[in-house]
């Protein structure tokens, strides 16, 4: 059991030790695409909606250094025919991008070097009679491991896009990166040989330039269209409503403020994180924590950037409006309408996404909050006008005021 390399299920553990709502289903569908050509998958959520607890589970259930029968038991998936027969199977790498990034910085080194190097040591120290002792190129050593003892890799990838991130204007370390990507999941007899299935996870979809993405291998789940996986986006309105009975919350109050995120397959999803907060408080509140992914937008927001202060007007106002998502090129940089930006604030979740009708909403009054602290001392009139004007149906429909719904509405 190493750090990067087969790391245990403690992580997953500690999950299921404290309030646990149970999402073990994404590992069925997970276990249907090993070994096929559908074995790479790459689903971006935002910050708050469960991405490390997922790759912790998968971690859990695929690493073959523990035994992890116990921990899944009773769980969704255990009852599953394909658990018992890829339970603790492969060998796990497990990166979490943003772990190295501060890491290389301290240091002075290339982040890329760096994840390279630590693995590698670690396969080197796990099978010594595979790995030399100069070998740098991460694929290469996992390859050679793959070849000689018959065994793939289950690679976990957390938090996959923060370099394009934090590291926005850097393009010279993106596309290294994304090189790095290409030689593990490129596809072709090599990948096959040696990858087993793949799980990335991340804010951003995977980066595009121009129409075509950087890894085309790749099967998408994101925020604007998460398939078959939306129930794993967040919590469905039976769990919201089953942990309000079980913690005695108003669960239409919990409606109000975090339901509003909606896709074909599962009409309410709610936010995780904020659920899980209010359930421990008690209380009902905004919970959203100002991000450098939110600051990073503030200057194309306050500057109007294409129109852009007239549609979050009328958003919060309780408009939708028209979304073109197809332009957007999944990073913070390359915004050429109002719409890329749009379409950036869908995947950090401060907005939600209708794609039978493409129009973009305000989801709930938290998220309307957090909008109200980010223009919070601007001259932005009409917003601070519109923002009141939300507050005041929100808080109507949850008192049940139906008159002053129906005069404001």
């Amino acid at each position: 059991m190493g750090v990067y390399l087969n790391p245990g299920n403690k992580g997953f553990e500690t999950i299921v030790n404290g309030v646990y709502v149970d999402k073990t289903g994404l590992i069925e569908y997970i276990n249907g695409t090993l070994d096929t050509p559908r074995k790479l998958t790459c689903f971006s959520r935002p910050r708050r909606f469960g991405k490390s607890f997922a790759a912790k589970m998968l971690c859990a259930y695929y690493d073959r250094s523990c035994d992890s029968r116990k921990l899944f038991e009773g769980l969704e998936i255990s009852k599953k025919e394909s658990f018992a027969a890829n339970l603790n199977r492969y060998d796990v790498i497990y990166l979490d991008i943003t772990w190295f990034i501060p890491r290389a910085k301290s240091r002075g080194t290339n982040v890329l070097s760096d994840i390279q190097t630590v693995v590698i040591r670690e396969l080197r120290e796990a099978f010594p009679e595979c790995v030399s002792e100069q070998e740098v190129y991460l694929p290469d050593a996992m390859l050679s491991v793959s070849h000689k003892l018959k065994r793939k890799f289950f690679v976990i990838i957390d938090e996959w896009d923060a370099l394009f991130r934090e590291s926005k204007d850097d393009k010279e370390l993106q596309r290294e990166y994304v090189q790095l990507l290409r030689g593990l999941f490129k596809g072709g007899t090599v990948t096959d040989e040696m990858i087993v299935g793949a799980y990335m996870t991340g804010i951003l979809p995977i980066k595009k330039y121009g129409t075509q993405s950087a890894l085309t291998d790749f099967k998408e789940f994101t925020m604007a269209r998460p398939a078959k996986l939306a129930e794993y986006v967040g919590f469905t309105e039976p769990e919201a409503r089953a942990l309000c009975a079980e913690y005695d919350m108003d669960f239409e109050n919990m409606r109000t403020w975090y339901d509003g995120y909606s896709f074909s397959r599962i009409q309410h999803v709610y936010s995780p994180n904020s659920v899980m907060n209010a359930l421990q408080d008690e209380e009902f509140q905004n919970y959203w924590t100002e991000s450098e992914t939110y600051e990073s937008l503030t200057d194309y927001i306050t500057q109007d950037f294409g129109g852009l202060k007239e549609a979050i007007v009328q958003m919060l106002g309780g408009q939708r409006i028209a979304v073109d998502i197809s332009t957007f090129q999944n990073d913070f940089v390359s915004f050429k309408s109002k719409d890329d930006v749009i379409t950036l604030l869908i995947h950090l979740g401060y907005m939600a996404y209708d794609d039978a009708n493409k129009e973009v909403y305000i989801p709930n009054l938290e998220v309307a909050d957090a909008f109200r602290a980010a223009v919070k001392g601007s001259d932005w009139t009409e917003v601070n006008r519109s923002l009141m004007l939300l507050d005041q149906l929100l808080k109507a429909t949850v008192n049940g005021e139906a008159a002053v719904v129906a005069n404001n509405g």
